[in-house]
């Protein structure tokens, strides 16, 4: 019944960005917030599952927050995980486990190529990165699921996660 919301406000290209989740009410009155993640980084993905959301913020490594949304007026962070990159794609594997698409980036911040993360979220105070893939090893790399959900396809019975990649060599 309610509606939550992820914001980055401020200039995303300075320290000034601040990111928010609010949760409005029918009438889209602020019933609870989190505010103020993550000051100088801007929010690439957010996904909401059950009374819980995931969200990721990214200036030099991602920050993948796990917040409690059990209590709408009193949302609240219950950990987060700092790796290398971001996920633009947030996507449920299992009531423990979210997919990540995006991009793998160096320690300043600079994306390298493609990357898929398979994250532990069990434990939600220490959520966990236990598996991922890149294709960022002398090519550049692209994929329309970074910004377009209608291009990943998984099917966790058939064991098949499928995205689209365009590959160009680094002279």
């Amino acid at each position: 019944g309610n509606f939550r919301i992820a914001t980055t406000t401020g200039n995303t290209w300075d320290e000034s960005s601040l990111n928010n989740l609010y949760v409005l009410n029918e009438d889209l009155e602020i019933v609870g917030s989190v505010e103020n993640l993550a000051e100088g980084e801007r929010i690439y993905s957010t996904r909401f599952i059950g009374d819980r959301a995931f969200m990721v913020t990214f200036r030099q490594v991602d920050p993948l927050y796990v917040i409690d949304l059990a209590d709408e007026e009193n949302p609240e962070v219950l950990g987060y995980l700092k790796v290398t990159g971001y996920s633009s794609y947030l996507h449920p594997y299992d009531e423990d486990h979210i997919i990540g698409v995006g991009q793998e980036a160096d320690e300043n911040g600079r994306t390298t190529g493609v990357k898929i993360s398979l994250f532990d979220v069990s434990d939600v105070a220490n959520p966990e990165e236990v598996g991922k893939y890149t294709v960022d090893e002398g090519i550049w790399s692209y994929s329309e699921a970074l910004y377009d959900h209608k291009a990943f396809l998984f099917d966790r019975e058939k064991n098949l996660l499928v995205i689209p990649v365009s590959l160009a060599e680094i002279n």
